[in-house]
């Protein structure tokens, strides 16, 4: 049990608590831990059996909300996740993404899951990962076909939407009659932060204590009894359609396009594993050249498509690519400006898996990451719509300069390295090719950034 330190945290406590029957023994958690002296040491299964019972103590405790603002590292994991001991492959590089969109948005947060890894560890039979917090909320979930989840999640948009509007409507005809001033303020309080997530969760909560009681008014009391009868959709609801490359680049792109295109509300985050993982390890659109997959034994021949330049091209979707273990605080500030942005957001987060075949092993999935962009492998960067408005330039490009070794990165995994013994010479012109192609991507992002190109 440490001192928590900072602003308002004075006299607490924090103390970082593991279900060790839980654990899958990774050693993810302790290869990234930021602490000095390390926080979290891997021990032997059989030595830790008083961690049972602080686990269950810890669940007990209620937490203290609001002390750290949730769009800092901090803060957002001083939130409880709402998802928890998914069945995902140990030091799988898709479930932290997940877990870190429930510690911000899921006591609001609808799921609609291709099916794929995502939903296999994410929603496995009899049980599921996602739970609820103290006040019974937590992410609806739902899985979808492989090819048509975006459609799926878009139903969803569009239900939540009429559903709300009909809320907007009754709280106008509430207005227009004679009612108490304090009833009219917190209505027009809701009204006006409709589509605004914290701000709109302030609000309903207001509206429920206002109306938890009988109207005088007749008319009045039959409109709020027919705002209660929606009191679930008061909240705006945060919309996530989640899945693989193998849906978002392949078999759901079209629709995925379609919905994208629509310019509604909803938030896309493709867990991007550059190959067909739960399916068998087959080559995407989003393999990159020279990687060995099922379909592509001598190497994949043509370069990844860029489905998020290809997004941006609309010039009013939200876009975002991140990888957590590359920069923690840009993927957390992309999660939140995607999900506050009003219309379609899509972000693509890298996520090494064991098809890559890691040779320092999965435990380094997270570092595999920033290793992946130091080496120009992968770009950070968010394209905001909203900056134009500003005259601002909407795209930052949040990488730095390649500075690390493009080949040695190849190197470190098997599906690259494997290429090498079989064929050679086909794997040294893919490699070099590959390399370049990466050098012209940034160069691209780099004049984009600078202003030299903008959609």
């Amino acid at each position: 049990m440490l001192d928590a330190k900072g602003k308002g945290l004075e006299g607490l406590k924090y103390r970082i608590q593991i279900s060790y029957l839980d654990c899958t023994g990774c050693g993810n958690c302790a290869e990234t831990c930021p602490a000095k002296d390390k926080a979290l040491i891997m021990k032997p299964f059989s030595t830790q059996e008083k961690q049972e019972v602080l686990w269950d103590f810890a669940v007990t405790v209620k937490p203290k909300e609001n002390l750290v603002s949730a769009d800092t590292i901090k803060g957002s994991q001083f939130r409880q996740p709402l998802l928890e001991f998914s069945g995902a492959c140990a030091g799988c590089g898709e479930s932290p993404y997940v877990k870190l969109t429930t510690q911000l948005f899921g006591e609001r947060m609808f799921i609609a899951n291709a099916t794929g890894c995502s939903f296999i560890w994410g929603a496995s039979a009899p049980t599921t990962p996602y739970t609820v917090n103290l006040k019974g909320k937590g992410p609806a979930y739902s899985n979808s076909l492989f090819e048509d989840n975006a459609e799926f999640g878009y139903g969803m948009v569009c239900a939540i939407n009429q559903m709300r509007n009909k809320i907007d409507s009754l709280m106008m005809e509430m207005l227009a009659l004679s009612i108490d001033s304090q009833i009219k303020d917190v209505l027009n309080d809701w009204i006006a932060n409709k589509k605004d997530g914290e701000g709109n969760k302030l609000a309903s909560e207001k509206v429920l204590d206002l109306l938890a009681k009988p109207l005088k008014d007749s008319k009045a009391n039959e409109i709020r009894e027919e705002i209660l009868k929606l009191k679930d959709f008061l909240v705006k609801k945060s919309v996530w359609a989640l899945g693989g490359d193998g849906w978002a680049y392949d078999i759901g792109y079209g629709g995925l396009d379609h919905v994208l295109a629509s310019n509604e509300d909803i938030n896309v985050l493709v867990l991007d594993t550059e190959v067909y993982s739960n399916t068998g390890g087959q080559s995407s659109k989003a393999t990159p050249k020279g990687a060995v997959a099922k379909f592509a034994t001598a190497g994949k021949k043509v370069k990844k498509k860029d489905l998020g330049l290809i997004a941006m091209t609309y010039g009013y979707i939200y876009v975002a690519q991140i990888a957590m273990g590359a920069n923690m605080n840009q993927a957390l500030k992309a999660m939140i400006e995607a999900e506050s942005f009003p219309g379609p957001s899509l972000v693509i987060a890298y996520s090494p898996c064991i098809n890559h075949g890691i040779k320092v092993g999965m435990a380094y999935s997270q570092y595999r990451q920033k290793q992946a962009v130091d080496a120009g492998y992968w770009h950070l960067y968010r394209y905001n719509p909203q900056l134009k408005k500003q005259d601002k330039n909407p795209f930052t490009l949040d990488s730095r300069e390649p500075r690390e070794s493009f080949r040695d990165f190849l190197m470190g995994e098997i599906r690259y390295s494997s290429l090498m013994k079989t064929f050679p010479d086909i794997a040294e012109r893919l490699f070099k090719e590959a390399e370049e192609e990466a050098k012209e991507k940034y160069q691209t992002y780099k004049r984009m950034a600078e202003g030299g190109l903008c959609f």
